[in-house]
C-alpha cells in the first residue's frame, strides 16, 4: 500500500505536518557479490534502502518484509532477516518530508541475503533501482541511509548490534 489510505495518513489527516515519533524498518539487501540494494525515492530524487514505517499490530521484522515487497517486489523470510542495528539518534532520523511531515523515525535496521522475486518499483515511491557497493553507494544518498551504512559497517568489524 501506499502513503495514501495508510495508518499514517490517516493520522496525519489529524495531527497535520507535526512532529511524529514512527517505529520503522531498513533493509539492506545483498548480493551475491556483496553489492546492496538503493531506491531512488519519486519525492526527493534520493537514494536509500528500502525502508518504511510501521502499521498498527506489526514488528519489526513484518514490517521489513512488507516494505521490501512493497516497494522492491522482493520477498524475503523473515528468518533470513538479520538485525543489525537500531537507528535512532534524533540527528540522523528526523525527517522533513517534500510535504511538510516531519517524523522521528526509529528504526530497526537488517540485512538479508536471500530472497526472491524480481525488481519491481512501486510508482508513488520508487523511480529506479541500482545495486552498488556498500562503500560506494549512489549519490545523492539520503542521510539516513549514510548513518545505517555506518552502522552496518560496525556491525561487521565487530560482530556487535549497534546502536545509533
Amino acid at each position: 500500500m501506499g502513503y495514501v489510505g495508510s495508518d499514517l495518513w490517516e493520522l496525519r489527516q489529524l495531527v497535520g505536518h507535526r512532529l511524529l515519533a514512527l517505529p520503522g524498518a531498513q533493509v539492506i539487501v545483498l548480493d551475491s557479490e556483496g553489492n546492496a540494494l538503493f531506491q531512488r525515492r519519486v519525492d526527493t530524487g534520493l537514494w536509500e534502502i528500502p525502508a518504511g514505517s510501521c502499521e498498527p499490530g506489526s514488528s519489526f521484522a513484518q514490517t521489513a518484509v512488507i516494505e521490501l515487497i512493497e516497494e522492491t517486489g522482493l520477498s524475503v523470510d523473515e528468518r533470513d532477516l538479520e538485525p543489525f542495528a537500531c537507528l535512532s539518534a534524533a540527528e540522523h532520523h528526523i525527517l522533513e518530508y517534500p510535504n511538510g511531515d516531519r517524523v522521528h523515525a526509529f528504526a530497526m535496521c537488517f540485512v538479508v541475503h536471500t530472497w526472491t522475486g524480481s525488481l519491481r518499483a512501486e510508482a508513488d515511491e520508487v523511480v529506479e533501482f541500482r545495486w552498488a557497493p556498500l562503500i560506494a553507494p549512489p549519490s545523492p544518498t539520503h542521510g539516513p541511509t549514510l548513518e545505517v551504512l555506518r552502522l552496518f559497517d560496525a556491525y561487521a568489524a565487530s560482530g556487535r548490534f549497534q546502536a545509533g
